[in-house]
C-alpha cells in the first residue's frame, strides 16, 4: 500500500499513513477526467440569460406608417429586431446546461485526479487543522508553514466553522468537505489539503 506523509499544523512531518493503492495510486483516465470536469463545470452554470423576442416585447402592435406613399422602407411593427428597442433574433432563453456522467466514470476521474496529486506531491495531510479562532492570518500561517502556493483546497471531514471563516477571504482557497471532494475542485486549486480524518473518510466512501 502507498504511504503518504502526515504532517502537523507547524508543517513538520510527524509519520507516514498508509492510504489504498485503489484511490491513491489509481491509472491515470483522461477521458474520464475531462467528460466528468466539464459535465460539473456545465451543471454549475445557472442557465438564467434571457432575452426577448418580436412577440414579447412590449408595444407594437399597429403598423407604424402605411406601407405606401410615404417614401420611406415599408414596416409592420417597430418591435421588429431591425429597430432600437425591438426584439431579439436567436437570443438566450433560460435553459439547463447540465449533462450526466456515469457513476463508474465519475469516481474513475475523482481517482484519477486524487492520484495525480500524490503523484506530483500536492496533496499533503495533516492530523487536523485545529483553528481555535476564526482567523484569516491563522490559515495563512498554516499554508506558509506546510509550503503551499498558487492555491488550495482545504478537505475536512466535518463541518468547522473557525476553519471555513478562517479561509474564506483568501482568494485561492476554497473549503470543502470530503463527502464532496470532486474532480473540478481538485483541478482548480494547485495544493489538496486533507485531515487525516477526511482521507479515511474518503476511502470509506470511495474504497474497495
Amino acid at each position: 500500500m502507498p504511504k503518504l506523509s502526515l504532517y502537523n499544523r507547524d508543517g513538520e512531518q510527524v509519520d507516514e499513513i498508509e492510504v489504498q493503492a485503489g484511490i491513491f495510486e489509481a491509472p491515470f483516465k483522461q477521458g474520464a477526467l475531462h467528460q466528468t470536469a466539464v459535465s460539473q463545470a456545465a451543471n454549475r452554470r445557472q442557465g438564467t440569460a434571457s432575452s426577448k423576442d418580436r412577440s414579447e416585447v412590449r408595444g407594437g402592435g399597429s403598423k407604424p406608417w402605411p406601407q405606401k406613399g410615404t417614401g420611406r422602407a415599408r414596416h409592420g411593427s417597430i418591435r421588429s429586431p431591425i429597430w432600437v428597442g425591438g426584439g431579439v433574433t436567436f437570443g438566450p432563453h433560460p435553459r439547463d446546461f447540465g449533462t450526466k456522467v456515469p457513476k463508474k466514470m465519475r469516481r474513475a476521474a475523482l481517482k484519477s485526479a486524487l492520484s495525480d496529486k500524490v503523484k506530483e506531491g500536492k496533496l499533503l495531510v495533516v492530523n487536523d487543522f485545529a483553528i481555535d479562532t476564526p482567523q484569516t492570518k491563522k490559515m495563512v500561517a498554516l499554508l506558509a508553514k506546510l509550503k503551499v502556493s498558487g492555491g488550495a483546497l482545504i478537505v475536512s471531514d466535518q463541518p468547522d466553522l473557525n476553519v471555513i471563516k478562517a479561509a474564506r477571504n483568501l482568494p485561492r482557497v476554497k473549503t470543502i468537505l470530503a463527502r464532496q471532494l470532486n474532480v473540478l475542485d481538485i483541478l482548480t486549486y494547485n495544493y489538496l489539503v486533507m485531515s487525516k480524518a477526511a482521507i479515511e473518510q474518503v476511502e470509506e466512501v470511495f474504497g474497495g
